[in-house]
């Protein structure tokens, strides 16, 4: 399997140099970590923020960038301006990434980067990926999936390197919780960003607070699912959400699963 990965650093080799979309996920932190070692100063990965990417997502990439030594920048970036993306129609994250491309694509044109990459890897090729067709736009480049490096992989190499985000959950923005059709504001991810940060804090690590209005429906493992209604911690959670605004807080005893907002949506696959 160590087959791959040298692949991968060949690829990495030959752009010369790099920017990385790196979000603290397991991904582009396992990508943003081997340009570091291939190329050196001539890779920066870089964290698209804005109201979208949680806080902790955040303060966990500056601080990963920090303990592993690779440099990094922080980008603000306007997809809440564009309203065709507050719509929150099924190809949203298109939008995103067309935003977050398109600033990486002039970064790099402007500080003399070779190209921009990204996280993409094998197994994302089932999901449903809208955001990969800005990536296309932008002739972004995949250096996991061009290496055939699938999920399992990515977390296998990353635990020999001894990366935190080995194990780390799927995460995705903040506004994959809002039904597609729902329009996004700032207020209610804030809102879900201050509850799912809530829930961490009780130790679920795998959940989604997903926004109807004002219901929230929780999503946790399914081996969560007993803790979650013990009485002190059901306390806890229905006292905080309500705080938060949401009027009724349910328990999805399906548990918890990527994309559950798609299963409304019969044509896509999954993702969110």
């Amino acid at each position: 399997m160590k087959d791959k990965e040298q692949r991968l650093k060949a690829i990495v080799a030959q752009q010369g140099s790099m920017v990385v979309a790196y979000s603290g996920g397991v991904d582009s932190t396992y990508l943003a970590v081997i340009a570091h070692e291939v190329l050196g100063d001539r890779a920066l990965a870089v964290t698209g923020v804005s109201p979208s990417l949680a806080q902790g997502e955040r303060e966990e990439a500056i601080s990963l960038a920090q303990r592993f030594g690779f440099r990094h920048r922080l980008l603000e970036t306007y997809e809440l301006d564009n309203p065709l993306y507050m719509a929150n129609n099924t190809n949203r994250c298109f939008f995103c990434k067309d935003e977050l491309f398109g600033q990486l694509n002039q970064l790099a044109t402007q500080e003399g980067y070779a190209c921009v990459a990204d996280g993409f890897n094998l197994d994302d090729l089932k999901d449903f990926r809208p955001g990969h067709k800005a990536g296309a736009k932008y002739q972004v480049l995949s250096p996991l999936n061009d290496a055939e490096l699938t999920k399992a992989d990515i977390r296998s190499y990353s635990r020999e390197r001894g990366l935190p985000t080995w194990d780390k959950p799927a995460m995705a923005c903040l506004s994959s919780r809002f039904p597609y059709g729902t329009p996004i504001d700032v207020e209610s991810l804030r809102r879900i960003d201050t509850a799912e940060t809530f829930l961490r804090g009780l130790g679920f690590r795998q959940l989604r607070v997903r926004h109807h209005d004002r219901i929230a429906r929780i999503e946790v493992e399914p081996e969560d699912l007993p803790r979650l209604i013990e009485p002190q911690v059901r306390d806890q959670v229905v006292r905080k959400l309500r705080e938060l605004g949401y009027l009724y807080i349910t328990l999805d005893l399906t548990g918890y699963r990527s994309g559950s907002l798609n299963e409304a949506v019969p044509h896509l696959t999954r993702k969110a």
